[in-house]
């Protein structure tokens, strides 16, 4: 069997959730290696596209923030904020995007947290906040969460919401007014959950190889059904191939 790391496995599990066509935006980090790797393997007339205003990027080399100036190489359009949340909003195109984001806490209806943990005022740690989450949250189709699986993530409540999942379930979005489609899956260092079609509320999916559904309920905050889980298919060869040297060979966020 092939050896991998976690994050690789974490990348490519995101990486098979793009599919060919798909408007991706996406921030630092795992996410842009896993947007690239999509491109690459299964989805590549996908587009990218940065909160910056790069879209369509080439991505020949592994941008370090979405500032970085390799984000802008050889794109359909550089433009500015504007055009990148036009572009999450537009009704022709908007059926077709997807986000992929990342937090600090996240409950069992995905609503996520990257702003404080405790009183909002008085918070035992304060994060850099939304950026354009809230709106991706709020406007894509559907969205990929990335977080570390521990329990202190997986929580009851958020300590504040940053950006809306499915609020309170079913019909949550839609009295808030929001027009996107919600999360459709987490994915964790463990596991991939996902969102129940009639309750909203978060499930376990799969599992990777070696770690148990129970390792995952113990690391939870709170409790999901884990009857419908599998055992997750590893990184193939050609995948990992794609991520350590077309991807990510210096292994700046793989590592």
């Amino acid at each position: 069997m092939t050896e991998y790391t976690l994050r690789e496995i974490m990348t490519v599990v995101a990486a098979r959730e793009i599919k060919d066509g798909d408007i991706v935006f996406c921030g630092t980090g795992i996410s842009m290696i896993a947007a690239m790797a999509a491109k690459h393997i299964n989805a590549p007339n996908s587009v990218i596209f940065f909160e910056t205003g790069a879209i369509d990027s080439k991505l020949e080399e592994l941008p370090l923030t979405v500032a970085d100036p390799r984000v802008m190489y050889f794109t359909s359009m550089n433009g500015g904020l504007t055009d990148s949340f036009a572009t999450m909003q537009n009704k022709f195109i908007g059926k077709h995007v997807i986000g992929i984001l990342g937090a600090a806490q996240i409950d069992k209806f995905g609503n996520l947290n990257s702003t404080s943990i405790g009183d909002y005022l008085k918070p035992k740690a304060r994060f850099p906040g939304s950026g354009g989450a809230c709106d991706a949250a709020s406007f894509v189709n559907r969205s990929i969460i990335f977080i570390q699986h521990e329990k202190r993530k997986f929580v009851n409540k958020v300590d504040y919401l940053t950006s809306p999942g499915w609020l309170d379930g079913l019909d949550g979005r839609k009295k808030a007014g929001l027009p996107g489609g919600g999360p459709s899956v987490v994915i964790t260092n463990m596991a991939v959950m996902r969102f129940d079609e009639k309750t909203k509320e978060m499930y376990l999916s799969g599992y990777y190889p070696g770690i148990t559904p129970q390792k995952i309920l113990d690391n939870m905050g709170f409790e999901v059904d884990i009857s419908r889980a599998k055992e997750i298919k590893p990184p193939s060869h050609e995948e990992l191939i794609v991520l350590r040297e077309k991807c990510d060979p210096q292994r700046l966020i793989l590592d």
